[in-house]
């Protein structure tokens, strides 16, 4: 392309100077034609008098310049230009210098040959002669850069390379002025403006880059190192010149970038922020190798991930997503940099290292290693909600990129499979934002709500099927919440269809505010959902829309025209952003049944049907057929629950029924559980269903696996209704079949019956009764017909269990239920009950005493009897009969000495407590697990306590009326329970021994430090007067013996101790005088007053300072050992790391805000825990060396050193048996440097010896008492213990020359003779009478 057109005389066009001559040209006056004719000297004369004029002239000279014109294009010729004199083609430069000054932007020229023959004789190379020929220069160069536009070809643009490349490479160097004129044009301003002239001054510096290189150096280093920034105009864009230098050719800077190293390290944050950002461009562009070729300055820019600015820690991290996408190799240096920032304090920060990872996974997943993805997945938990969201929205969508669509393949699908777990793990945090956003993420990314319904049920079917347990757990109760907000908002329109009233109007705010519960941040949300419910109240249409949304037959795409239907009427044009409509919205999109309708449930049916055909794709999806149908039933039995009427129909039915007589069990248990829930309307629309269904009821009930039976007969009674006979048909043939000969086959008829029983109490409480007396309790449960194995082991898994056993803890359980149906103790069969599942306890699960039963077997029976008790006491009317001796017993499972024990029923108490279903009492259970020597046992009690008392304040807070019940729902009122069962703790025998106390100061402290985290109330001063008035009362329980009282006042003063330690408000007034609970405490007496101390001042001193306490080697266990293999029980501090129980981080932290489940693997730990002949070194570890536990559990005063019992301040390491063929030594030994210190007592059961049985009264009285233990009759504190202790040797031993165990009953009305001993305030008398009156009837059988 030649330059812009514009109008040019003819002569213009002409090569030589006699057609210059020929258009008429123009000269400046006085000047005369300047041809080939004339002689040298004279042109040269008249060309210095056009320099002159073309120097004078101006750019705004229009008339000039059209009229010099001619004369331009002449002096251009060739003539001109090659000619052989020196000083003429100086002059004829110096003449087009000023030219195409004078007539920018526009070229004079229209030919570029012109421009050729002026690069190709370098007529300006002339100039290098002239004093001022840099200015010459300078001048060619604006010029040429100003002049150039995308009119031009490539061959105009060449000719200018040549032209100034010619000059720079022959000239003696380069001026900054000069450099000035090229580097403007890189500059982004200029840039932008003109890119042919960048492209010009790139295209240059490429040519020129040998000769140019070291002026550009000396440019940078005045600007960088001097800080002369005067020396240039372009010192302010000197960042940007480097970014554009490096990109044009990196061997321009090969001098600077050590100048960045050291700006790299100024002191100015600034500075750094600036060098930052264009090393960050320079080592991120695509092409760029500079990480390789400067390793140093890559190091040091590294190092800047870690700068103390904010600013620059932010930049170095936003780098880092470019870096990984145009640099894979680089992610290795980059790794750990991110780990570090991945913890930085910053919020800010912390969010840009996941949309650094995220945004660099979404280009190629291949991009980011599993170390970076796990670095996201940390932030899932963070403690910002900003950060939280990103991580999971970021993850949502790789999961939605690689695996629902597939974009990378099945080895990318595979690498971040684990997404969908993680993900709906957090649904057990607290905060209810996270939950509704896992809620949002499931129906958008895991399962897409707009995919057909074929498609969105496939991509559900395999998704649950290939869930950990923990997130299925998770996504149920998912669909749990959402039903349950679904109930409450139909509960809302059914208020709003009832006449106003006061009543009414209180009903309806107690549901606003449940409702608001579930919405983010439940302040604000409050005032919406009232403004919604009055919006509900005026209009009629939105109440409607509102009610097909929730009711049960909505299908899907009806939900969907619902919510956008209700949000348009919401909707006010004129407030583009509405709160109150968004939290409506969040509203609705929990509510609307998005992904379940009756076509969603066909859908997955025909799935399973294929997977039980054959036909399904289960081994592309990753799963195995089996798998895929289990857990396809057990999603249709999730769904029973929440959407029970989109079941109903022939062919969902038929396919169940298909599923019943499979021989998987739990197939067949979660078909009868889905029958159970969805059947209602079988018995009358499907009577073909009904007449196939209930024989295979009838037979899983008989024969099936006890789960199977206890959903048979459940289904049986929801869905017939004649359910009477078909439960009499169950019940009479297996009632009359029971044989404890084959216990086998005892399990399934004794779930059957127990839950028959509880189910139809009035038609077979009776005909039970019978059967417990003579089968259940003679026949079962006081008969050891096998031997159990002697493995060693407490605790042994459920498929090693004796079939025996299993049946006594199936009786222990029909008692139960049989009880629970009644509802009533008119016959006095509960306290029959009771004395016997107390009598179990306190002999330690060996009921007849034989020695028959293994350890294992034991420990599951006592499990089963402390869960018995503490199920009655969820009924009123047996709660009130169960007596404070049953209840210490009860509460002292939870320091059984097998694990496992402990943990269920540590789970079992506080399931029933979170629901309210137990008495406040049962909740002071948890005082005990501050004995627990596992860690992580007690911090998972912690975390029930926290639950339980934040459920209790804010029931009280949500219900007006529960103000009248504060007694057995007031957290504070388990203070005197926690002193009372304190006050019983067998492991308390004296009331001034220092550690005892120092004992019953840590299991106080451990639910004070709960209970005192608010001063809610003044409730400080509240507990304090409850201990203080605690003290004007004696013990219900034992009201006459001085000693008990005086162990209940002790412990009240320890209390007081503590409460006024951690609390300096607890001596304001109490907000209420206390209610003291009659059944532990008798009314205080007229002008009785109690202002004793009971703790001395040094003990107090001892137990606030916490002077450690001296024991011995062994001193961790109850007494010196017996005999070799008796394995101590070890409480484990934080810095222990022995006890070899891993928690699972995600789902069981021991922090607020996750879930409190208990670790998978804890049973690991108990195993070892449990085994009974252990080998163990134990190390004695100064307590300086001890961590500080977060959680608490230490003890109350972390920060005083001395304060640690010597249990917790000893680090024990544990060796496994025989590994150092090291033996214990029995108590007969004694360490060489004197006798061992005073033990202990030690929570957790202790193993009993082989010798037990038969001991001596000397060794009954030398016995201390322990947890849960079968308790010594010759205690020296309990009158008449000596005469138990004679009589029970040689009742033992007549009793066992005279047994036949097998043949041997005892009926229940015998149990009578066990009254007058349950009334002993010993618990070792009361175990020594069970004994003498067991061996008794035995004997005269």
């Amino acid at each position: 392309m030649d330059f812009a057109a514009q109008p040019k005389p003819a002569a213009a066009l002409c090569g030589g100077v006699g057609g210059a001559a020929d258009g008429k040209i123009a000269y400046p006056p006085g000047v005369k034609e300047i041809t080939d004719k004339i002689t040298t000297d004279e042109m040269i004369k008249r060309l210095k008098m056009v320099v002159k004029t073309f120097m004078d002239m101006d750019q705004d000279s229009e008339d000039e310049k059209q009229q010099y014109l001619p004369l331009a294009l002449h002096l251009a010729s060739e003539f001109f230009l090659r000619n052989p004199n020196k000083d003429v083609r100086l002059l004829v430069a110096c003449c087009l210098a000023d030219i195409f000054r004078i007539y920018a932007p526009e070229a004079p020229y229209t030919s570029h040959d012109k421009l050729k023959n002026l690069a190709w004789v370098k007529s300006y190379n002339i100039c290098f002669e002239l004093e001022d020929c840099n200015e010459i220069f300078i001048q060619l160069f604006r010029t040429l850069f100003s002049v150039i536009n995308n009119s031009h070809n490539k061959k105009v643009q060449m000719h200018m390379l040549d032209l100034m490349s010619s000059i720079i490479m022959e000239g003696d160097g380069v001026t900054q002025e000069l450099l000035d004129s090229i580097l403007i044009n890189l500059i982004p301003a200029h840039k932008n403006l003109n890119k042919q002239s960048f492209d010009l001054a790139k295209g240059l510096l490429k040519r020129t880059v040998q000769t140019i290189e070291a002026c550009i150096a000396n440019f940078f280093n005045q600007v960088l190192v001097l800080g002369k920034s005067s020396v240039s105009d372009l010192s302010e864009h000197i960042f940007d010149l480097i970014q554009e230098l490096f990109a044009i050719d990196p061997h321009l800077l090969l001098s600077v970038m050590p100048q960045l190293e050291f700006k790299l390290k100024s002191n100015d944050g600034e500075e750094r922020l600036a060098v930052v950002r264009l090393l960050a461009k320079l080592f991120g562009s695509k092409d760029s190798d500079l990480a390789t070729q400067n390793r140093p300055l890559w190091q040091c820019f590294l190092g800047r991930f870690n700068d103390i600015h904010v600013p620059v820690r932010l930049e170095s991290v936003k780098f880092a997503s470019h870096c990984l996408m145009n640099h894979p190799d680089l992610a290795k240096d980059l790794t750990e940099y991110l780990k570090v920032r991945s913890h930085d304090p910053e919020e800010a920060i912390r969010h840009d290292v996941i949309v650094t990872i995220i945004t660099a996974a979404k280009r190629d997943l291949a991009l980011v290693n599993d170390q970076l993805l796990g670095f996201v997945r940390e932030r899932t938990l963070d403690k910002r909600w900003r950060v939280r969201k990103e991580a999971m929205m970021g993850l949502a969508q790789l999961y939605k990129k690689y695996c629902l669509h597939g974009e990378a393949g099945k080895e990318a699908a595979e690498k971040v499979s684990w997404i969908k777990d993680k993900l709906l793990h957090i649904y057990y945090q607290n905060s209810i934002d996270d939950k509704l956003l896992v809620e949002k993420i499931f129906a958008q990314y895991l399962v897409p709500h707009n995919l057909e319904t074929e498609e969105r049920m496939k991509c559900l079917y395999y998704l649950y099927a290939s869930l950990d347990p923990n997130a299925v757990k998770a996504l149920n109760e998912m669909w749990k919440c959402q039903n349950m907000l679904r109930s409450h908002v139909r509960e809302l329109l059914d208020l709003h269809k009832q006449p106003t009233s006061e009543t009414n109007c209180s009903a309806m705010f107690g549901k606003l505010m449940t409702i608001a519960k579930n919405l983010p941040d439940p302040g604000k949300a409050q005032d919406f959902v009232k403004k919604f419910n009055q919006v509900l109240g005026d209009d009629e249409k939105l109440r409607s829309q509102l009610e097909l949304l929730i009711s049960p037959t909505c299908s899907c795409k009806q939900a969907d025209v619902c919510v956008r239907e209700i949000a348009r009427k919401l909707a006010n044009p004129k407030q583009p952003t509405n709160p109150f409509l968004e939290m409506v919205k969040f509203l609705l999109e929990r509510i609307a049944p998005v992904h379940i309708d009756s076509e969603a449930i066909s859908a997955l049916v025909k799935l399973m049907n294929k997977s039980i055909e054959g036909t399904a794709d289960d081994e592309e999806e990753g799963v195995s057929p089996d798998t895929a149908i289990r857990s396809g039933l057990e999603l249709l039995k999730v769904l029973s629950f929440t959407h029970p009427t989109s079941f109903h129909s022939a062919e969902t039915y038929e396919s169940l029924l298909q599923c019943l007589r499979m021989e998987d069990d739990k197939v067949a248990e979660a078909a009868i559980q889905i029958f159970r829930n969805t059947g209602h309307k079988i018995e009358t629309d499907l009577p073909q269903i009904r007449s196939t269904l209930i024989p295979i009821l009838h037979q899983k009930a008989k024969r099936g696996t006890p789960h199977q039976a206890k959903q048979a007969v459940h289904c049986i009674h929801a869905i017939f209704t004649n359910k009477e006979v078909q439960l009499a048909q169950i019940f009479e043939p297996l009632s009359r079949s029971l044989n404890a000969d084959v216990p086998e086959q005892l399990i399934t008829p004794l779930v059957s019956l127990g839950h028959i029983s509880m189910l139809a109490p009035d038609q077979f409480a009776s005909p039970m009764k019978s059967v417990v007396a003579n089968f259940i309790v003679k026949d079962l449960l006081m008969n050891d017909r096998s031997t159990g194995e002697k493995n060693g082991k407490l605790w042994s898994p459920d498929e090693e269990v004796s079939p025996e056993v299993l049946a006594k803890v199936q009786a222990i359980k029909l008692l139960v239920r049989w009880l629970l149906g009644m509802k009533n103790n008119q016959s006095k069969s509960a306290n029959s009950t009771l004395r016997l599942l107390s009598a179990m306890l306190v002999s330690e699960g060996d009921l007849t005493e034989q020695k028959r039963i293994s350890k294992s077997d034991m420990s599951r029976l006592r499990l089963a009897a402390g869960s018995a008790i503490m199920k009655l006491a969820q009924e009123p009317c047996y709660h009130e009969i169960i007596t404070p001796e049953q209840f210490q017993l009860c509460a002292l499972v939870i320091n059984d000495e097998c694990y496992q024990v402990r943990q269920i029923f540590a789970q079992k108490l506080h399931k029933a407590l979170v629901k309210l279903l137990l008495p406040l009492e049962y909740m002071a259970i948890f005082a005990l697990c501050a004995k627990d020597p596992v860690k992580e046992r007690r911090a998972h009690a912690r975390q029930c306590l926290l639950k339980n008392i934040s459920i209790r304040r804010e029931y009280i807070k949500q219900n007006p009326m529960a103000t009248e019940k504060l007694l057995s729902l007031l957290p504070e009122y388990v203070v005197p329970y926690m002193i009372h069962l304190l006050a019983h703790d067998p492991d308390f025998t004296r009331s001034q021994d220092v550690d005892q106390l120092r004992d019953i100061k840590e299991c106080l402290w451990f639910m004070l430090e709960v209970l005192m985290t608010k001063n809610e109330n003044n409730s400080h001063a509240f507990m304090k007067k409850m201990a203080e008035n605690i003290k004007l009362t004696k013990d219900a329980q034992s009201p006459d013996e001085s000693k008990t009282n005086e162990k209940l006042y002790t412990v009240c003063d320890v209390a007081l101790c503590v409460i006024n330690s951690k609390s300096a408000l607890c001596n304001a007034d109490s907000p209420k005088d206390p209610v003291l609970p009659m059944k532990f405490f008798t009314q205080p007496e007229k002008d009785f007053c109690n202002d004793k101390s009971y703790i001395s001042e040094e003990t107090r001193v001892l137990l606030l300072t916490g002077k450690p306490k001296p024991a011995g080697v062994l001193g961790a266990v109850n007494k010196p050992l017996s005999a070799a293999g008796r394995k101590p029980c070890v409480r484990s501090t934080g810095a222990e790391t022995g006890s070899n129980i891993n928690v699972n981080s995600e789902l069981n932290p021991p922090t607020g805000n996750r879930s409190r489940e208990p670790s998978s693997e804890a049973a690991e730990t108990g195993v070892s825990e449990n085994e009974e002949n252990p080998v163990r070194i134990i190390s004695v570890i100064p307590a300086k060396n001890i961590d500080p536990v977060k959680n608490k559990e230490i003890n109350s005063d972390q920060a005083t050193q001395g304060n640690i019992s010597s249990d917790r301040g000893k680090k024990r390491t544990v060796t496994a048996a025989g590994a150092e063929n090291i033996q214990q030594k029995t108590d007969e030994e004694v360490d060489e440097s004197g006798p061992p210190a005073p033990s202990k007592p030690k929570r957790g059961r202790r193993p009993k010896s082989e010798s037990q049985g038969n001991a001596t009264k000397t060794d009954d009285v030398s016995k201390p008492l322990g947890k849960g233990r079968k308790r010594a009759a010759g205690s020296q504190e309990g009158p008449g213990g000596l005469e138990a202790g004679n009589a029970k040797a040689p009742k033992l031993q007549d009793g066992a020359k005279k047994a036949a165990p097998a043949e041997r009953q005892i009926d229940l009305q015998s149990l009578k003779l066990l009254r007058k001993h349950s009334l002993n305030t010993d618990l070792a008398d009361f175990k020594c009478g069970i004994v003498q009156a067991r061996w008794l009837l035995m004997a005269c059988m």
